[in-house]
């Protein structure tokens, strides 16, 4: 029997869960508070138990606070585990802004987040099966610009030189299923076409007959700290060594096809 143990059951995490599920895996979960069939984070004897039995182990916990609580708790148990996989969900943040230009997994961790950097280095150095995932903007079902338009929260900023990368939540758990079978290391997933955010916005409200917002400044639009800085870095994620080593190729290529499948 495989048995993944997922340290947090977010939006991704539960996305693989599922298709894990779907093929038979026995999955286990943790979240803050162990609601449903989740185990709570902070139990560990029940944590330790899952740890024994897990012939996978994923955390996607962001660091906080400085530190990354995964680790924190349960760093030295992972990396002694008898798993064969182990796999870390990271950042492209930790690029950090490269004024435009395509970025690969060979290139240097400045990004603004400290904890972030750190964090992506420390899970590298725990084991040697380990795989880190570095991930753009993440966007699916309930969660993409077609729902920000539909609420009334879609801006378009006028920065016309910004460029973004992004992947569909389902194709982040087809790049794990997939990075089973190859080496371990650090992998880009991000689709093939980074782009402005207002190309994305255009393109949301032509699909939903819904008007263009009006096209501001930053401070115009009174975007709250965390939405202020998505736009204090521009860069294009390359996503080569995914599909050469991982055999891996994104279900949806392009923010049209994506939002085209969510919409």
């Amino acid at each position: 029997m495989r048995r993944m143990l997922i340290f947090g059951m977010g939006f991704a995490a539960s996305r693989l869960a599922d298709r894990l599920r779907a093929r038979g895996w026995d999955v286990t979960g943790t979240t803050r508070d162990g609601r449903g069939d989740s185990i709570a984070f902070a139990d560990e004897g029940a944590v330790l138990a899952a740890l024994r039995s897990a012939s996978h182990i994923l955390s996607s916990v962001p660091p906080s606070d400085g530190v990354d609580p995964v680790l924190h708790l349960y760093g030295q148990p992972i990396a002694l585990a008898a798993a064969g996989w182990t796999g870390y969900l990271s950042s492209t943040g930790v690029y950090g802004d490269t004024g435009g230009a395509w970025v690969d997994e060979s290139g240097p961790v400045h990004g603004r987040r400290a904890d972030r950097n750190a964090a992506d280095a420390a899970w590298q150095g725990l084991r040697g099966d380990m795989r880190v995932f570095r991930l753009p903007g993440i966007y699916g079902p309930g969660r993409s610009i077609l729902d920000r338009i539909g609420e009334g929260r879609a801006h378009r900023i006028d920065l016309p030189a910004q460029i973004f990368s992004r992947i569909h939540v389902d194709d982040i758990a087809g790049g794990i299923i997939a990075s089973f079978s190859g080496p371990a290391g650090v992998y880009n997933l991000a689709d093939d076409e980074p782009c402005h955010q207002n190309r994305l916005v255009e393109w949301g409200c032509a699909m939903l007959g819904a008007p263009l917002p009006p096209l501001q400044s930053l401070d115009e639009a009174g975007l709250s700290p965390a939405a202020r800085a998505f736009y204090a870095e521009n860069r294009r994620v390359a996503n080569g060594r995914a599909k050469r080593l991982l055999r891996w190729t994104p279900r949806y290529p392009t923010f049209r096809e994506g939002l085209a499948a969510v919409g």
